[in-house]
């Protein structure tokens, strides 16, 4: 056997979103071809290649001297079986990196530059040390609008498109920042039932306390496969699904897989971002939510009508019906924060419950309202009405049930809270003036969620609503003991609420 051939072995480590190979010291091909630690590979075999980024391990539990090891991701695209021979051999740099360095210096890239740095990501031909280099030199030099064009068309391009063969297929994005804005199961099932089309291909959480997919996980299976998915939507008129499965815009993936760890969050890079996902996703009329307010993404209103007009741009450009709201992004919408305690909420909500969290209700209604005029049969101003009626006429859901069973409907689901509780007590009286966003994730997400489903904080008080000293703000819930107290610690040092006077309650500056 060639020298330059090796067995495949997998590796069970999770690098997500990145291809590692794992080669030890003493290979004879390692020290022939002076492979060097975190250098780029081509791995080839039965006519399939992949990139991989190269570890070298001195352990042969690993990989022995004449095996080449794999992680998850690696192996699951490589697509050979285990113990099969591939041959390994240095990686061609990718070529598009001088784009990449043209843009470090501030220079102005074409759609050719865009293209081929999307797919040189896709072919896992970027290192991350490169994709962060890239996400930098973006967001350091700021992209132009149609540098921000460019970027989505190219991301657009880099995977598979989803085509529902009708001529209205509408759909909803908030950029994020506000914690338990679940409105994604309310609009759903609400513009579903008036009859459009509605994929909602969500995602899971990154760095907030629960996705939409996180929080419908709790009720339906959400990994469906492309086919399932056409036949659900066309049946039901509408999904609740993670877009994972779908190949959609792959380079955003990679790229978010990077960006968010970093904490980089540029205006150009999320643009592209949320609008090559969609066009993907195969969306005709799309709605966007921005949230202004002091902790929210956006803090700013003239950020909100800049970044308006972006999406509005590209949108245009692309030939996709856009129309942006900007809403009340000064505290967190509904009252649960984490999967289970978000389901609640949802439920309540549809169920009609007198004790639904009422600006749960009020912006899902807003939102399905606007969705809904885009129905060419609907005038403009209906909208509100129309998903008011199906949502208090149980259209909604019973909607939301039909959808549920389509997908496959998990038994027995438990949306009860931690076992481990806290209450949070007011230090003073006096009138909730603020509520942090940002604090009040952090300390959901130190409780466990969203990978544990159970764990959050319920709000029992909101902006304006008045407290006596003593009384509970909110209640902290958790499953596990070094969780619950991290978070109780995080409490300690700030709790996210703010209690002053009645004339310190700050007046709503954004609507609809």
């Amino acid at each position: 056997m060639p020298n330059d051939y090796l067995s495949l072995r997998p590796i069970g480590i999770d690098t997500y979103h990145e291809n590692v190979a794992y080669l030890h010291r003493d290979c004879e091909l390692y020290r022939a071809e002076g492979f060097q630690a975190l250098s780029k590979i081509e791995i080839s075999a039965n006519g399939n290649r992949i990139l991989a980024v190269l570890n070298v391990v001195d352990d042969s539990m690993i990989v022995t001297p004449s095996e080449l090891g794999l992680s998850q991701q690696a192996f699951t695209q490589f697509g050979i079986d285990q113990g099969c021979m591939v041959k390994v051999a240095h990686a061609e740099p990718p070529e598009s990196m001088d784009a990449v360095r043209r843009k470090i210096n501030g220079e102005r890239l074409s759609q050719h530059d865009f293209t081929n740095i999307a797919k040189d990501i896709s072919e896992s031909r970027y290192s991350k040390m490169e994709m962060a280099a890239f996400l930098v030199a973006a967001g350091q030099t700021s992209l132009d609008r149609d540098e921000i064009l460019y970027l989505t068309r190219a991301m657009v391009e880099s995977g598979d498109r989803l085509d529902w063969q009708e001529s209205v297929v509408v759909d909803k994005h908030c950029i994020g920042g506000i914690p338990g804005n679940r409105t994604s199961m309310l609009i759903v099932p609400i513009v579903a039932a008036h009859g459009m089309l509605m994929p909602k291909t969500s995602s899971r959480a990154i760095t907030s306390p629960a996705g939409t997919a996180d929080t419908m996980e709790l009720l339906a299976n959400v990994n469906l496969e492309p086919e399932k998915l056409y036949e659900i939507v066309h049946h039901e008129r509408g999904c609740v699904a993670w877009g994972g499965t779908a190949h959609l815009a792959p380079v955003d993936d990679l790229l978010i897989s990077v960006e968010r760890p970093l904490g980089i969050d540029s205006q150009g890079q999320m643009v592209a971002s949320i609008l090559s996902k969609k066009i993907a996703a195969g969306s005709s009329h799309l709605l966007i939510d921005i949230p202004v307010g002091p902790t929210a993404k956006v803090r700013h209103m003239r950020q909100a009508l800049a970044l308006r007009k972006l999406f509005e741009y590209v949108g245009d450009q692309l030939n996709l019906h856009l129309e942006v709201v900007i809403t009340d992004g000064r505290q967190p919408i509904g009252r649960g924060i984490g999967p289970a305690l978000e389901a609640r909420d949802v439920l309540q909500v549809l169920e009609n419950n007198p004790d639904a969290p009422s600006d749960l209700r009020q912006k899902a209604l807003q939102l399905a309202g606007r969705i809904i005029e885009f129905d060419p049969d609907v005038r403009g101003g209906q909208g509100f009405a129309i998903a008011r009626d199906i949502l208090d006429s149980g259209r909604a859901i019973a909607k939301m049930e039909s959808i549920i069973n389509a997908q496959g409907r998990v038994d027995d689901p438990k949306l009860t809270p931690g076992h481990l509780s806290h209450e949070v007590l007011a230090k003073q009286s006096g009138f909730v003036i603020d509520v942090n966003n940002l604090q009040m994730a952090k300390i959901a997400r130190m409780a466990g969620a969203p990978m544990d489903k159970h764990a959050g904080v319920d709000l029992v008080k909101k902006l304006g609503d008045p407290v006596k000293k003593g009384e509970v703000l909110y209640h902290i819930y958790a499953e596990f003991p070094s969780d619950f107290n991290f978070a109780k610690n995080l409490c300690k040092q700030a709790t996210g609420y703010t209690i002053g006077d009645v004339d310190e309650i700050p007046i709503s500056f954004v609507a609809f």
